[in-house]
């Protein structure tokens, strides 16, 4: 990139829902364009027509291609040349061509370099089994990081595709997105137990899961009881939490997330994140959906895609050990494992201050 901004891609999502809306707003503070430079994959002309009908001032200037994109400028690019029929809060099959389009078109010019991160307005969620092992889903607000096992799959089916080996490489992949998207430098994860009692899951699978995890130097603890850990607000202690469903990860979240939530999936080489909310067809048109889950949906590709450059820069040519480090056990005796910990396990522990800060900075990091 010729410039020295982040180049952010901006898909419209689904055109008869708030993203548009989220989108103008969330650029009316121009010192968002002092951030990066916002490329819209979309359509000018719906666009024009949801500014009109919301009166949003918000300027936007039309582009052909990603390379044309201006600084300081709200680039609108068209991903498709067909007239849409917008219809508010009313889901069809035209909006949500729409939506796949442009995000068609923006990972197109992802794979080819073209801008730097991307950012998906809100799409109708397609409910579809996500069995995919390569990749994780994380949601995340402040301090508070919940991934998750198992993704769209229904109840009946969660304890059959749970495995000792997706749960380290989920676990894994939560590690490294912790160290390398969010610098923290040693975190600690809370595996989530499946069952409301200790059960054959646990004692058979999650358990030697954990432990195979601790020999690799991950710092991994459980498996907790869900309703215990979050009622007795055990997630202060840990960096990241690991669910095993749906509603055991997303109810806590949006309840812990009272003022916006992320979501990305890591995993890939590719930074994209989306908003945690999806496109309020019920408010849609009526001017009062809020910019602040996009706007940080923003802030955060951009704080990862910095952070992915500031981690792998000196891991390009690493200098060569001179000798072989002990591992410390120190940090893991603060965390004695066992099948259901309880708050007393953490009544004498310190603060639980992330890595940002100077003192973590000096913590060894396991080998």
């Amino acid at each position: 990139m010729e410039n020295n901004k982040v180049r952010v891609a901006i898909t419209h999502g689904d055109t008869n829902g708030i993203g548009y809306e989220v989108i103008l707003k969330a650029f009316e503070d121009p010192t968002m364009l002092e951030l990066c430079t916002p490329i819209i994959y979309g359509s000018p002309k719906v666009a024009a027509y949801h500014r009109n009908a919301m009166g949003i001032e918000t300027p936007f200037t039309n582009i052909s291609k990603a390379e044309d994109a201006h600084e300081g400028k709200l680039n609108m690019l068209a991903t498709f040349d067909e007239e849409v029929k917008v219809e508010f809060g009313n889901p069809t099959k035209e909006s949500s061509d729409a939506a796949r389009k442009a995000l068609q078109r923006a990972k197109e010019d992802l794979r080819q370099g073209l801008y730097d991160v991307l950012v998906q307005a809100p799409v109708v969620s397609s409910n579809t089994p996500d069995r995919e092992d390569r990749s994780l889903l994380v949601m995340f607000s402040g301090d508070i990081r919940i991934a998750l096992v198992t993704n769209h799959l229904p109840i009946k089916e969660v304890a059959q595709s749970i495995t000792k080996e997706l749960i380290e490489n989920k676990t894994t992949l939560l590690h490294t997105s912790l160290k390398r998207d969010f610098r923290i430098n040693n975190p600690r994860i809370a595996v989530m137990a499946l069952n409301p009692q200790p059960g054959a899951e646990e004692e058979e699978i999650i358990k030697p899961a954990i432990e195979t995890l601790s020999e690799k130097g991950i710092q991994a603890y459980g498996p907790f009881i869900a309703d215990e850990f979050f009622g007795d607000y055990m997630q202060d202690q840990f960096d990241g939490i690991l669910a095993m469903y749906d509603d055991q990860g997303n109810v806590p979240f949006k309840t812990l997330a009272s003022e916006y939530g992320v979501k990305m999936k890591t995993g890939f080489p590719f930074v994209i994140t989306t908003p945690d909310h999806g496109p309020a067809f019920d408010i849609a048109g009526q001017g009062i959906a809020d910019p602040a889950s996009l706007r940080h949906a923003i802030y955060a590709a951009i704080d990862i895609f910095r952070n992915r450059k500031d981690y792998d820069e000196p891991l390009k040519n690493p200098l060569q050990k001179l000798y072989h480090e002990k591992k410390e056990d120190g940090e893991r005796a603060r965390f004695p494992r066992k099948p259901f910990p309880s708050k007393a396990d953490f009544a004498n522990e310190g603060d639980g201050e992330k890595s940002e800060s100077t003192k973590e900075a000096a913590t060894p990091e396991n080998e």
